[in-house]
C-alpha cells in the first residue's frame, strides 16, 4: 500500500516507533546474524536501514521522525512496578548497535527523538494529535504495535510493514475494528480488561480478548462494565470484576497511550528530512561494510560520476584511436584489463568492448558495438585479431577485478589471455576472507574512497533491463573505463597489504597460478545424460506422489505437504506426535510450531515426520538437480559448465556454483542416480575420480601430533575401526558396523564442534550417554583435545586463526557477547587450520595435476572438484598413465607426519568412478 494513494494532496508525517523496529530487525536474523569482518553483529543496524529505505522510497515522506524508548523507568513504571518486568532483557549485541542506528539516522538527516520518562508511543501520540487537527496532513504511524490502534482516527492510519518483499500493510479505523472487535476508541478499553502480556499488563484475572469484548458490547466501556457489575448474575466474573475493579482501570491507563508529551516547542514542520551528509553516509556504511547500500541512500548525480576531476577516459572510436592504443599497450609492460559483455554467464557471453588502464586516472574503452557509419574502426574480428598477440603476450603483466571470467570469455572469442599477474578480487580475499563482498565497488570504496557508477544506472533492473551493447557509447565509456582505471589502483592498494601480512606466497605461488587452472575446468565443462534425468525425474515424480499419499494416510486428512502452518497443525495439534515421543520442547516461531528438518528429525521415531523428511530430501533433489541440470547444459557445447569460487568460503575451500556441485549427495540412493547421469565428453571416454582418504582426520593428526592418530595412519589402520575398538572396549575385528559408523561421527564431529546435545540426536542416545562417548574419544586421543584447546587460545589471544600454508582467518567475534556468536567463531577457530589446510592441500595438488597434463601433452581434463574429490575425463588411452599422474600428485601435494592417501577409480560416470 503506497501512503501517497491514501493521502491524495495532503502532505504526509510518518511517525516511526525506531524501537519497535529495531527489535524487529535483530530478531529478523536471528538464525543466521550479520556479522562484520571486524566481528561485530550489524543485523539490527542493517534490517532498521532496510526498513527506512523501504519508507522512503516507496512513500517519499514530507515529514519523518524516528522514535525511541528511552532508558526505563518511566511514569508507567513508577504507577506500576510490574510493568514490562516479564521481558527479556534486551540482548547485550542488539544493544551496542543502537548507538550506530542513531549515528546512521542523524547522517540520512532524519530526525530522531527520545523523551526521559515516556514511551515512544506516547511521543508519538502527542505528535499524531498535533497533527489530527490540521487539514493539511495525513499521518501515518509505522509500527506493528496494537496499542497504536487507539490513536487511528480519520487522516491517522497505521502502517504495517511485513518481511521483506511483502507490501505493507495499513490499518485504517474499519481494519481496527475487523482485528480487534472494537473501533479505535475502545482499544483501551479491550486492552485494560484483557491484558497485554508483552507488556505485563494484568487485565482483569480470567477475563481473554472473547469475554472482554462481550461485556464491551454490552456496556460499551470499563467503567460502564463496572457500574453495572451488581446487576450481573452471581457467579465467578461478576466476583472477578468486583474484586479487581482498580486494576482494571490501572490497566487501562497503563494501556492509554499519552497526548501530552511536553516536546519543548517541537512543530511538525521541525521534522521536513534534511536530506543526507553524503561523506558521513559512506564513512558509516564503509565501516559496517553496507557499501552496497549507498547507492540507495544517495543517488548518483552527474558530478558524482566517472568524468569527475583528475580522470582521463577515452573512446577508442576511430581506427587511428585503436593504433595509439596498441602502441600503448605494445609500449608497456603492465596494464589492466576488463571486458563489458551481454552476460554474466562467461560460456554465453559475447564481449561488447574492452576496457584498458595503464596508469592511475587513465583509461581507454574500446566498443565492438558501433556501427560502420559510426566510426572507421575495423570489423570486431579483426580488432580482436590485433589485440590478441598482446592479450596472449607472457610478457606483459595483465591485472583484472575477478579475471578469471574475462579469460573464459575471451577464450569464447580464440584468444588465450596470458601473463595474468595480479587480480584484485583474489587479494581482497586473502587479506580480509571474512568481508561479505570482494566486488569493484565495494573495495574502490573501502580502499580508495571513490564511488564508482553502478551498473544499475545504466541498464535499469528487472523487467526493463536492458543490455549493455543498448547502453549509449560516452556513458559506456565513463563506466567501463572507471572499471579498468580503479583496478589498476586496487592493485596498487593491495601489493603492500598482502606483503605486510604475509601474503605473497599464498598469493602468487597457490592462488593466481590456480585462476587459468579453474578458467580451464570451466571451459571444457562437464557432459550429462540428459535422457536419464529425464527418466530419473519422472521416477522422482511418481516416489513424490507415492510418499505424499502415505502421508496423507499417516495423517489422516489430505494437506498441503509444503505448508508449515498447515504441517504444524497435523503434528502438534492433531497428532501431537510429540506428547506421544515424550519430547516436551519443540521449538516455537512467531507464527507456530517450526517444522524444519532439525525438528522433524528430533521427531523422526514417529513415521510421519520419517516419511516428511524422505519426502523434502526427494524434492529437493528433484526440483535442484534432476529438473535444473539439463537446462544448464550449453547449446553450443553440449556440457554443464558450473562456476568454480575461489573467494567465497573464508576457510579457503572452494565452492562453486550454477550448479552447485557440492551438495549431490553420495550416501543416499536418489543421489547416487544423480551422479551416474555425469557422463564422459565422447564416447569411448572414461570418468576418473581420485578421492582423499579421510584427509582431514590426517592433518588433525599432523597438527595434533596425537599418537594413537599418528599411529593409525603410519600403520594404514582404518583410524574409524580403531577409535572404536579403543571406545567401545572391544578388539578391531570385534568392532560392528555401527560401532565403527558411531565412531566416524565422532571423529569427524568432535573436531569441528560437535557437542552432547547433537551428538544424542544422532546417535540416539541420552545426553548423559553422548557425554561419555565425547570423553571417551577425548581418553582416546588425549593430543586431539590438547590441541584443540591450544587453538582456542590461541584464537582468543591474536583473534585469528591460521593453516599449515600460512592462510590466516580473523575471528574478532570469539570475543563476542553473544554466545551463540561467540560459539560460532569457536568452532571456526578449530574448524578453519584443519579444513582450510586439507583447502590448500587439493589446491596444490591442483595445481600440480595441471601441470603434469600440460607438460605431458595429454589429452585428459580435469573437470570438478568437490571437496576431497577430482574428477577427470579421461582419454581412452591414457586412463593408467592419468591413474598414475594423479595419485603422485595428490600424495605429494604436501609434506605431513602421516601419508596422503588417494582412492582412485575409473567408470562409465561418476557414480561407477567413485
Amino acid at each position: 500500500m503506497n501512503a501517497r494513494d491514501a493521502a491524495d494532496s495532503r502532505r504526509r508525517l510518518f511517525l516511526v516507533d525506531g524501537t519497535a523496529v529495531a527489535y524487529r530487525s535483530y530478531f529478523a536474523f536471528i538464525r543466521n546474524p550479520l556479522i562484520s569482518s571486524r566481528g561485530e553483529n550489524t543485523s539490527a543496524v542493517y534490517g532498521f536501514l532496510l526498513s527506512m529505505l523501504a519508507l522512503m522510497e516507496e512513500h517519499d515522506p514530507d515529514y519523518l521522525a524516528v522514535v525511541f524508548d528511552p532508558p526505563p523507568p518511566t511514569f508507567r513504571h513508577q504507577m506500576f512496578p510490574e510493568y514490562k518486568a516479564t521481558r527479556e532483557k534486551m540482548p547485550d549485541d542488539m544493544r551496542s548497535q543502537l548507538p550506530l542506528i542513531n549515528e546512521l539516522l542523524d547522517a540520512m538527516g532524519i530526525r530522531r527523538l527520545m523523551v526521559k520518562g515516556f514511551e515512544a508511543d506516547d511521543v508519538i501520540g502527542t505528535l499524531a494529535g498535533q497533527a489530527a487537527g490540521r487539514q493539511d496532513l495525513e499521518t501515518f504511524l509505522v509500527t506493528g504495535d496494537k496499542d497504536f490502534m487507539q490513536l487511528v482516527e480519520p487522516h491517522v492510519s497505521m502502517l504495517t510493514f511485513g518481511r521483506p518483499g511483502e507490501d505493507a500493510e495499513l490499518i485504517d479505523a474499519a481494519r481496527v475494528r475487523e482485528k480487534m472487535g472494537v473501533p479505535p476508541e475502545r482499544v483501551i478499553e479491550l486492552l485494560g480488561l484483557a491484558g497485554d502480556s508483552s507488556d505485563n499488563v494484568p487485565g482483569v484475572p480470567g477475563v481473554g480478548p472473547k469475554t472482554a469484548l462481550a461485556l464491551l458490547e454490552e456496556h460499551g466501556t470499563i467503567e460502564g462494565i463496572l457500574e453495572n457489575v451488581g446487576s450481573m448474575k452471581a457467579g465467578k466474573m461478576r466476583q472477578r470484576l468486583e474484586e479487581n475493579a482498580d486494576l482494571a482501570r490501572l490497566s487501562r491507563e497503563l494501556v492509554t497511550i499519552r497526548r501530552d508529551v511536553p516536546l519543548e516547542g517541537l512543530a511538525i514542520e521541525d521534522l521536513v528530512p534534511a536530506g543526507p551528509d553524503e561523506e558521513q553516509v559512506r564513512a558509516i556504511l564503509t565501516r559496517l561494510e553496507f557499501s552496497s547500500m549507498l547507492d540507495r541512500v544517495i543517488p548518483r548525480t552527474a558530478e558524482q560520476g566517472a568524468g569527475a576531476a583528475g580522470r582521463e577516459y577515452h573512446c577508442v572510436d576511430s581506427a587511428a584511436a585503436l593504433e595509439d592504443l596498441l602502441q600503448r599497450i605494445e609500449g608497456s609492460s603492465e596494464f589492466a584489463v576488463d571486458l563489458e559483455t551481454t552476460s554474466l554467464e562467461p560460456m554465453r557471453a559475447d564481449i561488447v568492448g574492452l576496457s584498458f588502464s595503464f596508469g592511475e586516472g587513465e583509461a581507454f574503452y574500446l566498443p565492438l558495438n558501433l556501427k560502420p557509419e559510426e566510426s572507421d574502426l575495423p570489423p570486431p574480428r579483426e580488432i580482436m585479431a590485433a589485440l590478441k598477440p598482446h592479450l596472449e603476450d607472457p610478457s606483459t603483466s595483465k591485472v583484472g577485478q575477478n579475471i578469471k571470467y574475462d579469460m573464459l570469455v575471451l577464450a569464447r572469442n580464440g584468444v588465450n589471455l596470458q601473463g595474468i599477474s595480479f587480480d584484485t578480487m583474489v587479494a581482497s580475499y586473502l587479506v580480509n576472507p571474512g568481508r561479505r563482498s570482494h566486488g569493484l565497488d565495494p573495495l574502490s570504496l573501502e580502499y580508495l574512497g571513490l564511488r564508482n557508477i553502478p551498473i544499475s544506472e545504466l541498464i535499469g533492473k528487472g523487467k526493463n533491463q536492458i543490455s549493455f551493447s543498448e547502453v549509449p557509447i560516452p556513458q559506456a565509456t565513463e563506466y567501463a573505463a572507471e572499471d579498468a582505471d580503479m583496478t589498476l589502483r586496487l592493485k596498487g592498494v593491495f601489493e603492500p597489504l598482502l606483503a605486510e601480512g604475509g601474503f605473497e606466497e599464498l598469493f602468487h605461488g597457490m592462488e593466481m597460478p590456480l585462476v587459468p587452472v579453474l578458467a580451464a575446468m570451466e571451459r571444457d565443462g562437464v557432459a550429462v545424460d540428459e535422457a536419464a534425468l529425464g527418466a530419473l525425474s519422472e521416477t522422482m515424480a511418481a516416489s513424490l506422489a507415492g510418499l505424499e499419499q502415505q502421508i496423507h494416510r499417516l495423517a489422516g486428512e489430505e494437506f498441503n505437504i509444503n505448508s508449515p502452518k498447515q504441517l504444524a497443525v497435523i503434528l502438534f495439534e492433531k497428532l501431537r506426535v510429540h506428547d506421544e515421543l515424550g519430547i516436551k520442547r519443540i521449538k516455537k516461531t512467531k507464527s507456530g510450531f517450526s517444522t524444519d528438518v532439525t525438528v522433524l528429525q528430533l521427531l523422526s521415531a514417529h513415521p510421519l515426520p520419517r516419511k516428511l523428511l524422505e519426502f523434502r530430501h526427494l524434492a529437493k533433489l528433484k526440483n535442484t538437480y534432476v529438473d535444473v541440470l539439463p537446462t544448464l547444459v550449453n547449446p553450443e557445447t553440449g556440457r554443464i559448465h558450473t562456476s568454480f569460487n575461489q573467494t567465497v568460503a573464508a576457510t579457503g575451500r572452494l565452492s562453486s556454483s550454477n550448479p552447485n556441485l557440492q551438495n549431490i549427495p553420495v550416501r543416499t540412493g536418489s543421489g547416487r542416480e544423480i551422479r551416474k547421469a555425469f557422463i564422459p565428453r565422447q564416447a569411448g571416454w572414461k570418468i576418473l575420480s581420485a578421492d582423499y582418504s579421510q584427509v582431514e582426520l590426517r592433518v588433525l593428526a599432523h597438527l595434533s601430533r596425537d599418537e594413537g592418530l599418528l599411529s593409525a595412519f603410519a600403520d594404514g589402520d582404518d583410524v574409524h575401526v580403531r577409535t572404536a575398538a579403543s571406545m567401545f572396549g572391544v578388539a578391531p575385528d570385534a568392532v560392528t558396523p555401527d560401532q565403527r559408523g558411531q565412531a566416524k561421527t565422532i571423529n569427524f564431529g568432535v573436531i569441528y564442534g560437535m557437542g552432547p546435545v547433537r551428538l544424542s540426536r544422532e546417535f540416539g542416545v541420552t545426553m548423559a550417554e553422548a557425554r561419555s562417548f565425547i570423553d571417551d574419544y577425548f581418553v582416546t586421543y588425549p593430543g586431539v583435545r590438547a590441541w584443540l584447546d591450544g587453538c582456542l587460545e590461541t584464537a582468543r589471544k591474536t583473534l585469528e586463526v591460521s593453516t599449515l600454508f600460512g592462510r590466516r582467518r580473523p575471528l574478532p567475534e570469539i570475543d563476542s557477547g553473544d554466545p551463540r556468536v561467540r560459539a560460532a567463531a569457536e568452532n571456526m577457530a578449530v574448524n578453519t587450520p584443519i579444513q582450510g589446510t586439507a583447502a590448500d592441500i587439493i589446491k596444490r595438488a591442483m595445481l600440480a595435476v595441471a601441470g603434469e597434463l600440460k607438460s605431458k601433452m595429454l589429452h585428459s581434463r580435469m573437470i570438478m572438484q568437490v571437496h576431497d574429490e577430482l574428477v577427470f575425463d579421461a582419454h581412452p588411452d591414457e586412463v593408467e598413465q592419468l591413474t598414475s599422474l594423479v595419485r603422485d600428485c595428490m600424495s605429494g601435494a604436501a609434506d605431513l607426519s602421516v601419508p596422503l592417501v588417494v582412492d582412485v577409480g575409473v567408470g562409465d560416470n561418476w557414480l561407477e568412478a567413485h
